[in-house]
């Protein structure tokens, strides 16, 4: 049975990310491909890192965050990443929704004030 492997050029693809992106996460030891001379090689286990910093960083979380979160996984493995995880969301969640919450207050009185002026423009 073989194991899927990316190219560079197909996890960029894959991810829809640049080629700049992709080193930095390698640079910032998020990923570790396999290396056969200078081309990289991408197996699931870097393809999985590869989902979970994308949705890390759709979530907000920061890169330096994820890469503790991923480092829980490596010494300490899967059930403490877990627990880790959950605690961690719900710190995000309360953020997120103290953010939208901040967003309503901000669209709604963004709305009244350009009610008011094209309701002044009117009566010009």
């Amino acid at each position: 049975m073989s194991e899927t492997r990316l190219t560079f050029k197909e996890m960029c693809a894959k991810f829809d990310v640049t080629p700049r992106t992709l080193r930095y996460y390698e640079y910032i030891e998020l990923l570790e491909p396999d290396r056969e001379g200078r081309s990289r090689f991408y197996g699931p286990r870097e393809i999985a890192r590869m989902t979970l910093i994308l949705r890390g960083r759709k979530w907000g979380y920061s890169l330096e965050g994820i890469r503790q979160w991923l480092l829980i996984y490596d010494n300490e493995g899967n059930e403490a990443q877990m627990r880790a995880w959950v605690e961690s969301a719900d710190r995000k969640l309360e953020e997120l929704g103290q953010q939208r919450q901040q967003l309503d207050e901000a669209i709604a009185e963004l709305q009244e004030s350009r009610d008011r002026t094209a309701d002044a423009v009117k009566k010009l």
